[in-house]
């Protein structure tokens, strides 16, 4: 009897030990993608401090250098600084950026697209987290305004990823479900209180 205990205590540690190095190797194997991703985009993350919490973005530096790089410019001259989501689709998206708050607002200045679809940004598409550059419609016309996605949504590859959302998807959510007009404006401003850049 003794022995019988032995050996089936024996078969479970075995059986313990196999579940873990098959989880061991399962994670090893993940995590190269993630890392060579991080590599190298995510150099530089922006926190966005709302009335509704913080939402954290990593940017896609290497995927969409001009957009990125214009984002951080804007954020340490505090242009985004008391600014308000002027726009909200439930399901959607949420959009910010706008200075006067109507959604025609920009810097003063348009650049253009970054729509390379060998990138892995590109290649994932308008998910859920994804943030992106609003345009006029045409192409090349991003300026300050951008979005970020609270749903996988299959929109036509004509909006410039350039970072996703880190931390925070809960407070995006939450933007995305207030009250709105007609016009998909909030009825009570949801401000941008402050953006902060932090560089690795």
């Amino acid at each position: 009897m003794t022995f019988i205990k032995n050996k089936i205590w024996f078969i479970s540690i075995a059986i313990i030990i196999a579940v873990v190095l098959a989880l061991v190797v399962v994670s090893q194997t993940q995590k190269p993608s993630l890392a060579l991703e991080e590599m190298e985009n995510f150099q530089n993350t922006v926190t966005l401090e709302t009335s509704l919490g913080n939402i954290k973005i990593g940017l896609y530096d290497a995927d969409a250098p001009r957009a990125s790089a214009n984002f951080m410019e804007l954020v340490k001259s505090e242009f985004y600084d008391g600014t308000i989501f002027h726009r909200v689709i439930d399901g959607f998206m949420i959009q910010g950026g706008s200075p006067d708050g109507t959604g025609d607002g920009n810097p003063g200045y348009f650049f253009e697209d970054e729509l390379n679809p060998e990138t892995k940004s590109a290649q994932k598409g308008y998910i859920k987290g994804t943030v992106a550059m609003a345009n006029l419609g045409i192409p090349n016309t991003n300026g300050s305004q951008f979005f970020i996605m609270v749903a996988d949504y299959p929109l036509p590859h004509l909006y410039t990823i350039f970072g996703r959302v880190l931390e925070g998807q809960e407070v995006a959510n939450a933007i995305a479900r207030v009250q709105i007009n007609a016009e998909d404006r909030p009825l009570e401003n949801i401000t941008l209180y402050r953006a902060l850049v932090e560089s690795r």
